[in-house]
C-alpha cells in the first residue's frame, strides 16, 4: 500500500470503535458509511457489496457483513450505541429493508446484497471490498473500492489511504524510521513520549490532546472492568465461555498473591482476557493498534498501575504516546494488518508498543525502550493467524494474554541492560515484513490453514 509522507497521530493508532475485528468490522463500517455520503437517495433502489480474500473467507465470523449494514446506515464506529447496533441489524435482517444513511429507505437482503467471493482477491490487499448503488431503472450510478489495511485504517481503489481525520501535513518531528525518532529525542534531549507530544500539539491544543489520551484509557480501562464483571458465552457457535469474570474472583479471593510467582502471570492474562472477550461479544474497545490485539496494552499498563505505582495521569500520557509513536513506525514500515503479515501484525506489534511503553513509564533511556519494543517483536515473528470458525475467539483471546506476558518480559530484559542492542527496532519492523511476505496465504486470516483447519481434521 502507498505510506503517507507525515506521521501519523497517536489518536490514528488508539481509536474507539466495536468489536470484532479492526480490519474486518471498524474498517468495512467506515468504508461504507463513506460511500453512502453524498448519494442521491430518492433515485436508489438497491445497494450491493463485494468482499474479496480475506474480507470473504473470515466475513462472517468477523461481522463483516453486519459491519457494511451499519455503514450503510449511516453509523459510524465512534459513536454508535449497543442499542443501535441491535436494532438497525434485528430490522434489516427480519424486514429486509435498510434506511440508507438514516434517510431513505430500500430493499435490502443481506444474504444476496452481499457477496462473498472467498476464492478472488483485488489486487492491492487480501481485505477488499466494492460497494455499487443502482438507480430505481437498474442502471449503475456510483461504484467504489475499498482495501481495510488494518487497525481500522481504510484505502481508495488505487491504494491510496483515506484519511477520516485531515492532519495539517506539517508537524515539527516528522519520522517513519526509529532511526529519525532517535535523532530527534537526542537533538531535544527528551523522551520519545515528549517528541510525540509536540507533533499531537500541532494538530489539537494541549488541553483537547490530554483529554482524548485519558478518555483512551478510561475506555480501555472500562473494557477490562466490564470484561471482568460479564459472564456467559461469547456469540459464533463455538460455544466459547467467558472466563475472566471466574479467574478474577479466583485472584480476588487468593491470600497470597504477594507470594505467588505466578501472580503477575494470572494478572496481565485476566486483565486482556477480560478486554479481548468483550471485544469477541462486540462490545467497545479501543484499537491498540487493531481489535484482534486489543488487551495487550491495556492489561499491561492496568498492571502497572494496580501492582506497581498509583495511577498518575502523566504516566497514562507518556505510556500511549510511547506506544502510539512505535505503532506509527510498523505502520509506516510494515503492516497492522494480519491479512497481510499474519498475526505478528496485530499481537506481535501490540505486544513491541506495551513493552517500549512500559519501559519508557518505568524511568527507561530512548535506547531502552528500543531495546524493549525489539523484543517484543523479535519474539513474536512468524506468527500465524488462524482464527477458528473465522472468530475473533480461538486463539485470539489466549494470544492477548501471551502477549500482554512477554511484553512485560521484554521491558525487563531491557531495562536490566544498558540499552546497548544488536538488532535495531527498525531491522525488526523489516524483518516482521519480509516474513509476512514469505507467510503462506493460508496463515493470514483466512481460516484455511493452522488450528483453524486442524479442528476440522480427525484426530490420529
Amino acid at each position: 500500500m502507498q505510506k503517507q509522507t507525515t506521521t501519523h497521530s497517536a489518536l490514528d493508532l488508539f481509536s474507539i470503535g466495536i468489536g470484532p475485528s479492526s480490519s474486518h468490522t471498524i474498517g468495512p463500517m467506515r468504508a461504507a458509511h463513506l460511500f453512502v455520503q453524498g448519494l442521491a437517495y430518492k433515485k436508489m433502489s438497491r445497494v450491493e457489496c463485494t468482499l474479496y480474500g480475506s474480507l470473504a473467507l473470515t466475513g462472517k465470523g468477523h461481522g463483516t457483513g453486519d459491519a457494511i449494514i451499519l455503514g450503510l446506515s449511516g453509523f459510524q464506529p465512534e459513536t454508535i450505541t449497543m442499542t443501535e447496533n441491535e436494532s438497525v441489524l434485528t430490522d434489516v435482517h427480519d424486514q429486509a429493508s435498510l434506511q440508507l444513511n438514516k434517510q431513505s429507505t430500500i430493499h435490502f437482503n443481506p444474504e444476496k446484497d452481499i457477496v462473498f467471493l472467498k476464492t478472488q482477491l483485488m489486487p492491492k490487499h487480501s481485505n477488499g471490498l466494492t460497494l455499487k448503488a443502482y438507480c430505481n431503472n437498474g442502471t449503475l450510478i456510483k461504484s467504489k473500492g475499498y482495501y481495510s489495511v488494518g487497525g481500522g485504517f481504510i484505502c481508495d481503489e488505487n491504494g491510496q489511504a483515506i484519511d477520516l481525520v485531515k492532519q495539517p501535513l506539517e508537524c515539527p518531528h516528522s519520522f517513519n524510521i526509529t532511526a529519525q525518532l532517535i535523532k530527534f529525542c537526542k537533538q531535544e534531549r527528551c523522551s520519545i513520549s515528549h517528541i510525540m507530544w509536540q507533533n499531537e500539539c500541532a494538530w489539537r491544543s494541549k488541553s483537547e490532546l490530554k483529554k482524548q489520551l485519558l478518555n483512551l484509557w478510561e475506555v480501555m480501562n472500562d473494557s477490562i472492568e466490564v470484561g471482568l464483571q460479564t459472564e456467559g458465552v461469547l456469540p459464533g457457535g463455538l460455544q466459547v465461555k467467558r472466563r475472566a469474570p471466574k479467574l478474577y474472583q479466583k485472584l480476588l479471593s487468593s491470600n497470597d498473591n504477594a507470594s505467588n510467582k505466578t501472580a503477575i502471570l494470572d494478572w496481565l492474562s485476566v486483565y486482556a482476557m477480560a478486554v479481548n472477550e468483550e471485544n469477541a461479544a462486540g462490545g467497545r474497545v479501543v484499537t491498540a493498534p487493531t481489535n484482534g490485539a486489543a488487551g495487550i496494552i491495556p492489561a499491561v499498563l492496568k498492571y502497572y498501575f494496580e501492582h506497581l505505582a498509583p495511577y498518575n495521569e502523566q504516566t497514562v500520557i507518556d505510556y500511549l504516546l510511547t506506544a502510539g509513536a512505535i505503532g506509527i513506525l510498523y505502520k509506516e514500515g510494515a503492516s497492522l494488518s494480519a491479512a497481510e503479515v499474519g498475526g505478528q501484525g496485530e499481537v506481535g506489534v501490540a505486544c513491541s508498543m506495551a513493552a517500549g511503553a512500559l519501559a519508557a513509564i518505568q524511568g527507561g533511556s530512548i535506547w531502552q525502550v528500543e531495546n524493549a519494543a525489539e523484543i517484543g517483536m523479535e519474539h513474536n515473528l512468524g506468527l500465524t493467524c488462524d482464527p477458528i470458525g473465522g472468530l475473533v475467539q480461538i486463539p485470539c483471546i489466549e494470544r492477548n494474554t501471551m502477549g500482554a506476558v512477554k511484553a512485560v518480559n521484554a521491558a525487563h530484559l531491557a531495562l536490566n541492560s544498558d540499552g546497548r542492542h544488536l538488532v535495531s527496532l527498525d531491522k525488526v519492523i523489516a524483518t516482521m515484513m519480509r516474513t509476512g511476505k514469505d507467510m503462506q496465504h493460508q496463515y493470514k486470516e483466512t481460516s484455511l490453514g493452522g488450528l483453524a483447519i486442524q479442528v476440522n481434521m480427525p484426530e490420529c
